[in-house]
Order: structure tokens, then sequence, then C-alpha cells
């Protein structure tokens, strides 16, 4: 079965081990023939930086941003960027992987609007609007005096040029007021890429039921993240919390809010689904578990390419 999975870590793996490692083939959980080998139509792949560790948010963001460019240069045959919902199919014609390019720190945009268009012409097609630090743009869940806490002015801005540019807004990480902010302003539905259900596993960075219900209304998704944290309270991510997550998100929500949300190379814990060539035990467990064979198109893909689509 085809698989669009909506966030990975895998830059920051190859920017953290730049002599020893390529995207073609290497001992992370994505590379170019685990893609293939596990059917995926298409990967979003996160320029992640957390803002403590660098000097210059911008200047790091564009070196990532190079590396993934050389690797698309190195294994053009294989996989391409794409931009939007037609060059994706067109990639597809040509039996070649997709991969979408998105950031995760709005930080890196240092208050400047510019530098979203700046990045919206190089290929940058979603933003994670905060990580764990508050940064122009608003306040993370990180912290609880955070939560309470929600978009600055400039990240009113944000969202109405993301919404002018056609970029999908992705508000994992962001405080629970931030949320009701971007569903306030945003025209365009707007994506949780890698968050999971408050309700079964009590992580504020998961979504509430109440957030479920308006994601859902609006066309939104939220990808099922892969993290034992935000699964359960198990040292390993199971198969078996990843579908009680379902579950309760199909009935809060609708089948059509589910998709998939790996956060593979950014998630340190054992995962039963050890890399993404193994997407099929997780269809088997829906299978057993009563998902129709629509249903679970949806959840691995059907509903991630409505949303590129629509955006």
């Amino acid at each position: 079965m085809k698989v669009i999975d909506f966030h990975c870590d895998t830059i920051s793996k190859l920017m953290d081990n730049r002599e020893m490692s390529e995207l073609k083939s290497n001992n992370f959980s994505i590379d170019i023939e685990k893609l293939k080998n596990g059917d995926n139509l298409a990967q979003f792949f996160a320029l992640f930086l957390n803002l403590k560790h660098v000097k210059d948010p911008l200047e790091y963001c564009l070196s990532m941003l190079d590396k993934l460019y050389m690797e698309m240069k190195k294994n053009e045959d294989s996989i391409a960027l794409v931009k939007s919902y037609d060059e994706l199919i067109n990639n597809k014609k040509k039996n070649k992987l997709s991969a979408f390019l998105t950031i995760e720190e709005g930080g890196v945009l240092k208050g400047e609007l510019y530098n979203l268009r700046n990045f919206y012409r190089l290929g940058v097609r979603l933003m994670t609007l905060t990580w764990n630090y508050p940064n122009e743009i608003g306040f993370p869940n990180s912290k609880k005096e955070y939560m309470g806490k929600g978009l600055t002015n400039f990240g009113y801005q944000v969202i109405e040029e993301m919404n002018r540019l056609h970029m999908i807004i992705d508000v994992s990480h962001l405080s629970d007021k931030g949320f009701y902010d971007v569903l306030r302003l945003s025209k365009r539905p707007f994506v949780a890429s890698h968050s999971n259900s408050r309700f079964i596993t009590a992580h504020p960075r998961n979504l509430t039921d109440s957030m479920i219900k308006e994601l859902s209304n609006i066309g939104g998704i939220m990808g099922i993240n892969f993290y034992n944290r935000f699964l359960g309270e198990s040292s390993i991510s199971k198969i078996d919390d990843m579908l009680l997550h379902i579950k309760h998100i199909y009935n809060v929500g609708g089948i059509d809010v589910i998709a998939l949300g790996s956060d593979f190379d950014g998630i340190e814990c054992e995962v039963e689904i050890k890399d993404t060539s193994e997407m099929y035990k997780l269809q088997d467990k829906l299978k057993k578990s009563g998902f129709s064979e629509d249903n679970i198109e949806k959840i691995f893909y059907k509903n991630a390419l409505r949303i590129i689509k629509d955006i």
C-alpha cells in the first residue's frame, strides 16, 4: 500500500553524520532504499533545528537545505523534490519517489516575512510554527506556563502569508492557545503533522478531543507519531498503542482526519516498526482490527493527498 509520511528528521541525522551517511542508503529509519521497499509515495523531510544549539537559525537551516538538495541531485534517478500535488502525480507516473520540504521551527524566519517567502521560493511547502522554545511566532506546549499563550502579532502575519502562499500550516508542538489562534485565523485547513491523542496519552504534545474535532471540521489532518512518550507508557513504541490512538481519533473526528507522521529519525526509542519499509506491520494490524481497505488507504496516503491538493 502507498504511504505518505508527514514528518521525519532524517536530514538532521545526515547533517550530524556528513561524512558517514547518505540518503540513498544508511543505518537510519529512512533512506531511498527503505522508501522504495515500503512503497512510499511521498516523504515530508523536515529541516529541524534546536534554537539553543545553533548560533544563527537561518544560516543553519539554509545549510540543511543545501544538504537536502545535494542528496536529491545525487539520487535524481530515484527521488525528486516536489512543490505541488501536480508535481507529485507526475513524479508517480515517472516511478520516482517524491520529497516534500518542511521546516520544523518557525524561529528560522527571525521575525521577517521575507524569509518565509524566500523559503517558499526554495521549495518549502510546510512549516511547523514552533518547536520546544518560544519564538517570534508564538509559544510551544513544552511548559505549562506556555500552554495558555498564543500567537504573537508576527504570528498572525505568518498565518496570513502562509495562507496566501498556499503553504501548509503545522501546529504540532504549538501551544494550546496557539492552536485555537490558528483555527480562528487560517482561511485554509491546517495539520498537526506528528501528534497523537491526549485522551489516550496525557502528554501536552498530543491533541485534545476538542482539537481533533475542530481539525476534522475544517478538513485538516493529524499524523500518528511513533514516539513512545506520545503513544503510551511502554519503553518501546508498540503498534498496539498506535492502534489505540487511531481508534480513538477515528471515534472522535472520523477517518478523514487521520494520517501518518512517524517522526522517524527524530525519536530515540525502539519502535516495533523499525523503519519506513515496515509500515505494512501497521497495515496488517489495522486489517485485523476491522478497518476496511478504503479506511486504511485514507490513513496511509489518501487523506494526505487530499490536503496536498486542497492547499
